[in-house]
C-alpha cells in the first residue's frame, strides 16, 4: 500500500507538471491534491499508527469511522431495543416528555416478554385515579435540626468540570422549576450551581473540593461558610460511586479550565484524580463522627453518606458504630454498580461494584434488622428514568430516587459517549466553549423540570393501575421478574427480606451473621482477621 501511494503521488504530480505547460490553470489541482499528498507522507514517517503508517490516508478512514461508531451504532445498526447503556426507546421517551410530546407507544411492546430477566408490576382489577399531588419525603432524623421536604425523584451528582455551565445552569433552574433537589457531585458547590437558585444537595469527596485547605484535607472554616447558603439543604458524603468504586473520581486534564481549577483548588494542566479514600476519617466510628460534625458545622442540615456496597461487612461495621455512638446519617444513598460516570476504567464500570437491587436489599435488611430503618432514609442511584423503575425501587424498600443520564437526556445528551474527550458534541459533559454555547440553559431548563414531573405523573398511573394510594404501600410481591421462558417469581421470593431487630436477635440469614460477626465498630477491617 506504502509502494501503490508513493506511484500514484509520483504519477499525479508528473501529470500535473506536464498538463500545465498546456493549461496552466491545471496547477490549481495542486491545491487539491497537494495537501493530500503531505497528509500522505506524513502518514508513511509517523510511527504512532501502524494503520496509517500502512495505509497512508485511507488509514484515516478506519479513525473516522471509529468515532462515528457510537451514532452509526445508534442511527443505523441497533434495534429500538438493543442500545447500551440506554436503548433507543429509553432515550426517545425522555426526549418525547423533556419536551412536552406524545410519549405514548404504538403497536405493542417491542420487549420479549418471555426473555429472562423481564419485569413488570400486577394491576388491579380494582384500581385507584392517580392522584396529582405527588408525595414528598421527609429526610432528617433525630439529630437534624433543619430536616428538608424532598421528591421522590432528583438530579443525582454530576460535577461541573464533568459538565459544562450550560448544563449545571439548565439543569438547577430545572431543579428550581420541577420543586427538586440537584446534587453538585464531587467537583464542589460553583456558583452555577447556586446562579438559578435550585436546592442543592452539596456532596463532600475525598477530594474536599471547595472546602479543603492548602494541603487538599478538609477545612472546618470553608465548608461552614459554603454549608451555611440557604440553598444548601442536604450534605452528602461520597464514600464510593457505582461506575468506579474505591477508584476515586477522574477529571482529564483537557476539561481543568481556570475556572474549575480556582473553584476546585488545584493546578492547571493535569489531571483531577480524587484520592480512592477520605483523609476526614479512618474508621466507622470516625465516619459518623464526621457526620456529627458535618451536621453541627452546616447548623443541623441532614446529613447522609454514599456508596456504592462492596465488602458487606464493612457496611455492619458502619452499623455497629451506629449503635455504639447512638450517631446516625440522616440518608444513606445506594449507587448501583450500573450507575455512569465521565471517565472511568473499564474494569471498574463492568466489574467492580455491587447492582443496585442486592445491595439497596443489603442496606435495607440490615437497617430494618438493627432497628435503625424508621430514622434513615434511602436514596437510590443507577439507571432509573422511568415511572416503573421509580415503582421497582420503592417496592424493593427505597424511599426516594436520583437520576443522573435521564436528566443529561432531558438537556440534550444524544449518547455519543464522549464524556471522557471533551468533545461532547451537544456541550452537555464539555469545557469547550465553542460546544457549550449550543446548550441554550433557557430552552432546556423547563425541559428538565417537565421531564421530571411527567415521569412522577407516570410513577403514579403505575401505583393507581396496581390499585395502590400512596408509595409506601408498594411491597416487594408486586413486582414480578421472569426468571426463565417458564419461570416467574416476585421480588419477596427472589430476595430474603428482614424482620426488625431480627439481627439483634440472632434470626438472621448466614450471609448477614458471618458478616456482623466479622465487622468491629472501629475498623473497617475484619476482626476474626
Amino acid at each position: 500500500m506504502r509502494k501503490f501511494f508513493i506511484c500514484s503521488a509520483v504519477t499525479i504530480l508528473v501529470l500535473i507538471g506536464i498538463s500545465s505547460f498546456f493549461e496552466p490553470r491545471i496547477l490549481w489541482t495542486l491545491v487539491f491534491f497537494g495537501p493530500l499528498i503531505l497528509l500522505g507522507v506524513q502518514d508513511m514517517r509517523q510511527t504512532r499508527h501502524a494503520i496509517r503508517r500502512n495505509f497512508p490516508l485511507l488509514g484515516h478512514g478506519r479513525y473516522f469511522l471509529e468515532m462515528l461508531r457510537p451514532e452509526i451504532n445508534q442511527y443505523f445498526v441497533e434495534s429500538n431495543i438493543d442500545g447500551r447503556p440506554f436503548n433507543r426507546n429509553k432515550r426517545s421517551m425522555i426526549y418525547q416528555r423533556a419536551k412536552g410530546e406524545v410519549d405514548t407507544l404504538p403497536f405493542g411492546t417491542q420487549l420479549n416478554v418471555y426473555e429472562e430477566g423481564y419485569e413488570w408490576i400486577n394491576h388491579s382489577i380494582v384500581p385507584k385515579t392517580p392522584s396529582r399531588e405527588v408525595p414528598r419525603v421527609l429526610i432528617g432524623g433525630p439529630l437534624c435540626k433543619k430536616p428538608y421536604s424532598a421528591s421522590l425523584f432528583n438530579i443525582s451528582a454530576m460535577s461541573y468540570g464533568s459538565l459544562s455551565k450550560n448544563a449545571v445552569l439548565a439543569l438547577n433552574e430545572g431543579a428550581r422549576l420541577g420543586g427538586f433537589y440537584h446534587n453538585t457531585g464531587e467537583g464542589g458547590l460553583s456558583s452555577y450551581h447556586l446562579e438559578k437558585g435550585g436546592d442543592i444537595c452539596w456532596q463532600i469527596g475525598t477530594g474536599y473540593f471547595g472546602c479543603r485547605d492548602e494541603k487538599g484535607s478538609f477545612s472546618s472554616e470553608k465548608f461552614k461558610e459554603r454549608a451555611h447558603l440557604g440553598q444548601v439543604k442536604l450534605i452528602e458524603i461520597k464514600l464510593s460511586q457505582g461506575a468506579k468504586p474505591g477508584h476515586g473520581g477522574i477529571l482529564p486534564a483537557g476539561k481543568v479550565t481556570l475556572e474549575i481549577s480556582k473553584i476546585r483548588g488545584v493546578p492547571m494542566g493535569e489531571d483531577v484524580i480524587s484520592p480512592p479514600a477520605h483523609s476526614a476519617f479512618s474508621t466507622p466510628i470516625e465516619l459518623l463522627q464526621f457526620v456529627q460534625r458535618l451536621r453541627e458545622l452546616s447548623g443541623g442540615k441532614p446529613v447522609g453518606f454514599k456508596l456504592c456496597l462492596g465488602k458487606k461487612r464493612e457496611f455492619m461495621a458502619i452499623c455497629k458504630a451506629m449503635i455504639e455512638t447512638k450517631i446516625l446519617p440522616d440518608f444513606i444513598t445506594v449507587d448501583g454498580a450500573e450507575g455512569g460516570t465521565g471517565a472511568a476504567p473499564q474494569e471498574f464500570s463492568d466489574s467492580v461494584g455491587t447492582p443496585l437491587n442486592e445491595a439497596l436489599i443489603y442496606i435495607h435488611n440490615c437497617l430494618v434488622g438493627l432497628g435503625l430503618r424508621q430514622d434513615i432514609r434511602i436514596i437510590v442511584s443507577g439507571k432509573i428514568s422511568t415511572g416503573f423503575n421509580i415503582a421497582q425501587k420503592l417496592a424493593l424498600g427505597a424511599d426516594l430516587c436520583n437520576a443522573a443520564r435521564g436528566m443529561m437526556f432531558a438537556i440534550g445528551c444524544i449518547q455519543a459517549l464522549r464524556c471522557n474527550t471533551n468533545e461532547c458534541p451537544t456541550g452537555v459533559a464539555t469545557q469547550n466553549p465553542d460546544l457549550v454555547k449550543g446548550l441554550v440553559v433557557g430552552d432546556k431548563a423547563p425541559r428538565v423540570a417537565r421531564y421530571h414531573k411527567t415521569t412522577l405523573h407516570s410513577f403514579l398511573d403505575v401505583l393507581g393501575a396496581a390499585g395502590l394510594s400512596e408509595p409506601s404501600e408498594l411491597r416487594p410481591w408486586h413486582i414480578q421478574r421472569r426468571v426463565d421462558s417458564v419461570t416467574v417469581k416476585h421480588y419477596g421470593e427472589i430476595y430474603r427480606y428482614a424482620e426488625p431487630n431480627s439481627i439483634l436477635n440472632g434470626e438472621i440469614a448466614s450471609e448477614y451473621s458471618r458478616a456482623w460477626s466479622a465487622a468491629a465498630a472501629d475498623s473497617f477491617t475484619s476482626k476474626n482477621s
